[in-house]
């Protein structure tokens, strides 16, 4: 073994509960067996973590803005999130700090900026000039709440509304307050008693910018003169006002009401309003006032040059429509078009043609933001049809259970997806391009093919490409359309695991190599799809059903109960192959009228239609066992190359030859070990009903008569140890939670909850996600051992060490990891063959030898031989992933079959190269000599192991962690060098050199918070990982130094210099007679010299950290601040000059104009008339 200096160890690693144990045991092997030399080249300054993307729709939306001369959409959450939108592929994550919810966003209009308020009462400056904003500076509020901001266009004073009802003006270039503040006594009538209530609104009169209308909530409105500080014109009304909006002339301005009215006035006429509108109240005949109506939460006012103007409005529906969707209103002359949405509404903003609000507004369009959705309208097509949102929005359409990652695909993948998915393509969409258009891609260095696999809770499956920190959806597939549903709501469909979402998936086993589909569902179902570009009808869907049980003897055996000998080893098993089932199986009970041979799920009778893409090959099904629900499936692998899929849970292992549509072996976890069990458990008797050949590898139920006594369940007898008292019951149940919590398949998380208290010591609350908390009762538990899910007391842990008692020796053990490769079986072996690795989640390893018939017609005739080699390896916690390197440390793939269209018939002379051809395996292992040998690499909860082949000796070992466990572990490529990659749940994420198992990185990363990271991070090669950042999101990150270095390139720019468009024409008789807007000087109004300063306990300036790249950017810190001003006095210099310029030209124009006229009255003074 080669030597390392220890420092090297200790390099990049961070002080971690887990680096400790890494010190005290590096890796080891015995003495005598000197493993050959292999060269790594992996260093810890090849490692750095760093966050990269985050996808999908922003989670708890709360506030929108829009750049209309950028063309950028920003939106804020309730967890104080910033997400920036450009054109398609171009968008921005931010974080504020405090994490308060956002409450309103302000942009500086094509300044590259944006200011942001927060529910803690601070406002924040965000520099957009780089490609990762900053703050630059803060406002924090002491003595008031924030509750409405304004920022005029080309204006640097915002205005700020707070809850008493006064308005205070800060200056964004310094983020200091103006000593101008509009209480809000001087506001309101003198006479009123009443406080106006919070400012609900701030704007300035579009024609004249010293005129401010001001909102209160109580349904008062005033006009105030800025100049004078007075108030011009107080409107009052009463209902309570939720918004308010101009007309761009400056004449009228519109309100709506807390009753579901519309205001319209005059701005001379404050009496009353010169027209109420309540646009869903129903008319009285009589005259009277129209019912109440809900609130109207936000009105638009938008005026076109030819037509009518558009009033856009968000509730105020009618209090007895009941259950209807949440609604945007679009009145446009006398039409009024009411838009149902999915979801209810957060706020909406009007896409307009110009920036300037005393110009005619020519609204193009309508951005809707929804609590789930953002929705775009098309206001200049008729029946306003929404545009295609080209975002990768659509995460959460239904619920993400799982997902899987894979960098570096072959290259034809992404193109094939996409020509199948964009079929699937709605109709119906506006014909425009998506308006938001804003900002330019990245220089993405990185050009390799990337493919994120999402399963949601309705059974579907979506593809997406993430390739170059980009996301785009490639096809959807729907697993569910093979099943039976309910037709009507009383029939309770055959969903007995799950009382909700029986589709869901759990396991996606993909190879893309052949683009061979398995998943494993919820309801104990696995699908097997193969892809195609042809669309076929399948008359019968081919099924299987087989029946798992788990059998053993508990320590206290039943009186009158013979303990039989151990079971003969099962090595020359020779498994029937039985044809596949037409329909799906008849319900049968046992003698006790328990449910038995049932599938939770039933199969579509029908002929099924299947468009291009993933169709249906085989679905196989787990059936009751007297009265006792299938165990749902914990691990699954499919290999393309054998034609075999294989899957395990609690109760055992069961792998069928998709080819043949036959079971070759249906074992329980103890029966794989044959007489080679360390726990010593035995199968309970009696099993007499087992098939005598194959010794236990055939027990399926595909119309076999199964005698009576096989269909008892081990709970259903009185003898039955379940039953024997409660804490047996009360073990049974701990190990069934220990068990699914491990596989995270959407559970109830109580064993992790304990292992991160009670092991970490962590003083955090557990957090249960909605879709947690939704599972939580779905155990498949058998009926009797069902006790109270939501106990409140958490006295129960068990420790995941190796000294484990004895009654959790005889606790169940689930298949938690399976690998297909070409390698060593046993210790004898000279050269590597086909075999199926099966990790437990008691930290065993077995090996089942492959016998696999020649390839073409011999495969599909004769039968696979399945044996298990009887070799046994042993690590400490469950097994989470195997791999295997040749002589060279280099990684050897499991061995996959190209994919080709299976629904074309072939040609006679493919025919005979598919007769020659034997699958073999692509890997480097195929051609090796004798002589060479390879490693296995196997990752547990706890620990790592390099398994020398065929000697099985221990090459190395590392132990990841002591006082956590490892969640995921991935063998992954990086530099041309492969690695072992962990998270673990204390949140470390640890990278390890292979095969030596020298630590390279160690950095605390994100502790587990909830159930829904643990269920979907996922590491990937080439330094990538991801995990479900948020129900709605996908957080990308990466543990590569090179992606971080180059991370800058890739990400896109949200600001790029754009004109700003001309001001309207004042025309000539309004520019004659005073007409048009009115300008006002607000430097001189609101400065220091003239307002004086503001208190300064008032509000506190907090400076902003404006990130490293703000130095090298346009607008950070000093640098940023000095340039803004040198900008700002150069404007003014050009504006001087111009206007210098300007009278100098006149006055040189007027003295040549003088010298012309000296000059011609000279030359014709002395001349008489008659003379010119």
């Amino acid at each position: 073994m080669r030597k390392f200096n220890i420092r090297k160890v200790l390099d990049g690693l961070t002080a971690g509960s887990s680096s400790a144990s890494q010190q005290q045991q590096p890796q080891q092997h015995p003495p005598g067996n000197r493993e050959p030399e292999i060269q790594e080249t992996l260093q810890s300054e090849h490692f750095q973590l760093c966050k990269t993307v985050r996808h999908g729709f922003p989670y708890q939306p709360s506030a929108l803005a829009f750049d209309p001369v950028q063309k950028i959409l920003a939106v804020g959450t309730q967890t104080g999130a910033l997400r920036l939108f450009g054109r398609p592929g171009v968008e921005c994550y931010c974080q504020h700090d405090s994490g308060a919810a956002v409450i309103q966003l302000q942009f500086l209009i094509n300044e590259g900026a944006l200011v942001s308020a927060l529910a803690d009462d601070t406002l924040h400056l965000w520099n957009l000039r780089q490609k990762r904003p900053a703050i630059l500076h803060s406002l924090k509020f002491c003595r008031e709440r924030v509750t409405f901001c304004h920022l005029p266009f080309q204006s640097k004073w915002l205005y700020v509304g707070t809850e008493r009802g006064n308005i205070h003006i800060v200056n964004v270039e310094s983020f200091t307050l103006s000593g101008y503040v509009i209480m809000w006594n001087k506001a309101i009538e003198l006479s009123s008693k009443s406080h106006p209530g919070p400012v609900v609104h701030i704007s300035d009169n579009p024609m004249d910018e010293g005129k401010l209308l001001i909102g209160f909530e109580s349904g008062t409105v005033v006009l105030w003169d800025l100049k004078s500080k007075k108030a011009d014109y107080r409107y009052t009304y009463d209902e309570a006002i939720h918004s308010v909006a101009w007309h761009h002339e400056g004449k009228q301005f519109i309100c709506s009401h807390s009753d579901g009215t519309l205001t319209i006035w005059n701005v001379r006429s404050p009496a009353k309003p010169v027209q109420t509108i309540t646009p869903h109240g129903k008319q009285l005949k009589d005259g009277k006032k129209p019912e109440p109506c809900k609130p109207i939460l936000k009105v638009e006012f938008k005026t076109t040059r030819s037509g009518e103007p558009f009033i856009i409005l968000s509730g105020g529906l009618s209090y007895d429509t009941v259950g209807r969707r949440p609604c945007l209103t679009v009145m446009h002359g006398k039409s009024t078009a009411v838009l149902e949405m999915d979801y209810s509404i957060v706020d909406f903003l009007t896409l307009c043609e110009t920036p300037y609000p005393n110009d005619f507004q020519e609204p193009y369009a309508v951005v809707v933001l929804l609590e789930k959705d953002l929705v775009l309208i098309d206001l200049a097509q008729n029946g306003y049809p929404i545009f295609e949102n080209p975002y990768p929005l659509s995460i959460h359409e239904s619920p993400v259970t799982c997902c899987e990652y894979f960098a570096d695909c072959p290259v034809d993948l992404i193109p094939a997806l996409y020509s199948v998915g964009a079929r699937q393509k709605r109709q119906g969409y506006s014909k425009k391009e998506w308006p938001i258009n804003g900002g330019n891609w990245g220089l993405g260095s990185q050009s390799y093919p990337e493919i994120i696999i999402t399963g949601h809770a309705d059974g579907s499956i979506k593809f997406w490409d993430a390739s170059a920190i980009t996301l785009q959806v490639l096809y959807k597939l729907k697993t569910s359309k093979v099943f039976e549903k309910s037709r009507n709501k009383d029939e309770k469909p055959n969903t007995d695991i799950v009382d909700e979402d029986p589709y869901a998936i759990q396991i996606i086993s993909w190879c893309p190599e052949s683009r061979m589909l398995c998943i494993a569902g919820v309801s104990a179902h696995v699908i097997i799809y193969r892809f195609s570009k042809q669309e076929v009808i399948t008359e019968v869907i081919p099924m299987l059903e087989v029946r798992l049980l788990y059998e053993i003897s508990d320590v206290e055996t039943p009186e009158g109960e013979q303990a039989p000998p151990l079971p003969t080893p099962v090595g020359s098993a020779n498994p029937q192959p039985t044809p596949p089932q037409s329909h799906p199986s008849t319900s049968s009970s046992s003698s006790d009228g328990l449910r038995d041979n049932v599938p939770c799920l039933k199969v579509k009778s029908s002929p099924l239609k299947q468009s291009p893409g993933y169709q249906t090959e085989l679905v196989i099904q787990l059936v009751w066992v007297g009265g006792e629900p299938p165990q749902q499936i914990t691990s699954l692998a499919v290999n393309s190359s054998y034609g075999l899929v294989v899957f395990g849970n609690c109760n055992g292992i069961a792998m069928v030859d998709y080819l043949q549509k036959a079971v070759l072996l249906n074992l329980g976890t103890i029966e794989l070990y044959g007489s080679n069990d360390p726990y010593r458990r035995e199968p309970r008797s009696p099993r007499k009903s087992r098939q005598p050949s194959g010794a236990g590898l055939c027990d399926i139920s595909e119309g076999a008569v199964v005698p009576e006594d096989r269909c008892k369940s081990p709970t259903s007898g009185s003898s039955s140890p379940h039953n024997s008292d409660d804490e047996q019951k009360m073990n049974n149940f701990i190990e069934k939670v220990k068990i699914k919590s491990r596989k995270f398949s959407k559970m109830v998380a109580s064993d992790i909850e304990q292992k991160l208290v009670l092991k970490e010591k962590m003083s955090q609350v557990f957090i249960k996600t909605p879709f947690t908390a939704k599972m939580s009762r779905k155990l498949s538990l058998p009926t009797d051992l069902k006790p109270d899910l939501d106990i409140k007391d958490n006295s129960f842990s068990r420790s995941r060490s190796s000294s484990v008692t004895s009654i959790d020796k005889e606790s169940r053990e689930a298949i938690s990891a399976l690998h297909f490769c070409e390698t060593f079986t046993r210790k004898t072996d000279s050269a590597p063959s086909p075999c199926l690795w099966v990790g437990t989640t008691l930290g065993t390893v077995l090996v089942i030898a492959l016998n696999l018939p020649p390839g073409g017609e011999q495969r599909l005739l004769q039968p696979v031989i399945v044996s298990p080699s009887g070799t046994i390896l042993r690590l400490k916690g469950a097994i989470l992933r195997m791999a295997f390197l040749d002589s060279t440390g280099c990684l050897v793939p499991p061995a996959h079959e190209p994919w080709k269209e299976h629904n074309v018939p072939e040609e006679k002379d493919e025919k005979e190269k598919v007769k020659k051809r034997r699958p073999v395996s692509v890997s480097p292992s195929s051609s090796q000599e004798i002589s060479e040998n390879q490693y296995a690499v196997i990752c547990s909860e706890k620990q790592a192991k390099v398994i020398s082949l065929p000697t099985q000796n221990c090459a190395y070992k590392q132990n990841i962690t002591e006082t956590s466990f490892v969640l995921r572990g991935d063998i992954v490529s990086l530099s041309s060098s492969i690695c072992l990659a962990c998270f673990c749940a204390n949140g470390h994420i640890m990278t390890f050199s292979l095969p030596s198992l020298r630590p390279l990185l160690d950095v605390y990363y994100l502790p587990l918070t909830n159930m829904r990271i643990a269920r979907t991070f996922c590491f990937t090669n080439n330094g990538q990982a991801l995990y479900l950042v948020s129900p709605t999101e996908v957080q990308r990150l990466t543990y590569s130094q090179e992606t971080c270095e180059n991370l800058q390139e890739m990400l896109g720019e949200l600001f790029t210099p754009v004109e700003t468009p001309e001001a309207p024409n004042r025309g000539f008789f309004k520019g004659l007679f005073g007409g048009g807007a009115q300008s006002l000087d607000r430097e001189e109004l609101f400065g220091e010299s003239s307002s004086g300063k503001a208190s300064r306990s008032l509000a506190q300036h907090i400076p902003g950290p404006g990130g490293i790249e703000g130095v090298k950017g346009a607008a950070s810190g000093v640098v940023g601040e000095l340039a803004r001003a040198r900008l700002a006095l150069d404007e003014r210099g050009q504006k001087l000059s111009d206007l210098e310029e300007r009278t100098a030209a006149m006055l040189s124009s007027a003295d040549s104009f003088s010298k012309h006229a000296h000059e011609m009255m000279l030359k014709y003074k002395d001349k008489k008339w008659y003379q010119f």
